[in-house]
């Protein structure tokens, strides 16, 4: 069981003909992701790497079935691409770009409210490496070898350190049910609560591991969410120990503003819900190994 991806799963990329898309969709396929066609206004009838191309995703949702689509947009343009996927009847979106304006986000969040929540298009992201249900499929970044097909759970803003702890993880012999990368800009679709809620409920998944950084509320909501709901043991790392107020660091929204919003006072906050928290990065994976 995956909580959003098999190997059926039918998924479309838009923004298809950009470069780095052309080359990750080539990444997807490879992997077996089932990739059926791709969305670029304007260049219907040509394919990439054997998928064919479409002007909407309506006209790719009416030929394909797809079901999950990926979204390699310009950030100028990237909002109304998200937008016109929840139209469609995409249940599952996941936005790779980066540099969207806040205020576009905000729009997004409001128009997406139109829909009741049983019909709503789940989204991660923005500027966020992807979702991986390793052996099943693959939409995003991420490199897949990395990932061994396993029992943990992983969801974190910081994509890089989402490999780190899957690499670290497979060295010691274990595996991920599934990866997920909910992005580090401020205002982004799904919330760690989201993504915890998914995996305390995926039968797959035994441990939760996740990724944290400085900035935002998200870790101190996760950690009440996880006192009151989550039954699975939760391991935790948080980015940005050294990091300075005021300033930002990395991603967009890794910027400490309010109490609750530094690495340390998130470590306590999560320390505090009977989270296991991994003092450095080097030690992620040799941490959720001994609470397996």
């Amino acid at each position: 069981m995956s909580i959003f991806l098999d190997t059926e799963t039918k998924v479309i990329v838009q923004g298809i003909t950009g470069r780095m898309a052309r080359f990750h969709t080539k990444d997807m396929i490879d992997y077996g992701t089932n990739v059926v066609g791709g969305v670029v206004p304007g260049k219907s009838g040509e394919t990439v790497e054997g998928v064919p191309v479409f002007n909407t995703v309506k006209d790719a949702v009416a030929e394909t079935g797809a079901e999950a689509s990926l979204v390699f947009v310009p950030p100028p343009f990237a909002a109304d691409s998200i937008m016109e996927a929840a139209d469609a009847g995409i249940n599952y979106c996941v936005c790779i770009t980066d540099g969207i304006p806040a205020q576009d986000m905000i729009r997004v969040k409001r128009y997406m409210r139109r829909y009741s929540r049983e019909k709503r298009m789940v989204l991660t992201g923005p500027n966020c490496a992807g979702t991986i249900s390793p052996g099943k499929a693959l939409l995003g970044i991420m490199p897949g070898h990395i990932y061994l097909e396993g029992n943990v759970g992983i969801v974190g803003r910081s994509g890089t350190l989402g490999y780190e702890a899957a690499a670290q993880l497979k060295e010691l012999g274990f595996g991920v049910s599934t990866s997920v990368g909910i992005g580090g800009d401020p205002i982004n679709g799904s919330s760690f609560k989201d993504i915890l809620e998914r995996f305390e409920h995926d039968e797959q998944t035994r441990v939760i591991a996740l990724i944290g950084e400085i900035g935002g509320p998200q870790e101190a909501e996760a950690a009440e969410y996880i006192r009151d709901h989550i039954t699975k043991p939760v391991v935790a790392y948080v980015a940005g120990l050294t990091a300075p107020k005021g300033r930002t660091m990395g991603h967009a929204g890794a910027i400490i503003s309010a109490f609750g919003e530094s690495a340390s006072e998130k470590v306590e906050i999560l320390s505090s819900a009977g989270v296991t928290v991994a003092e450095n990065p080097a030690i992620i994976g040799k941490t959720i190994a001994s609470v397996m």
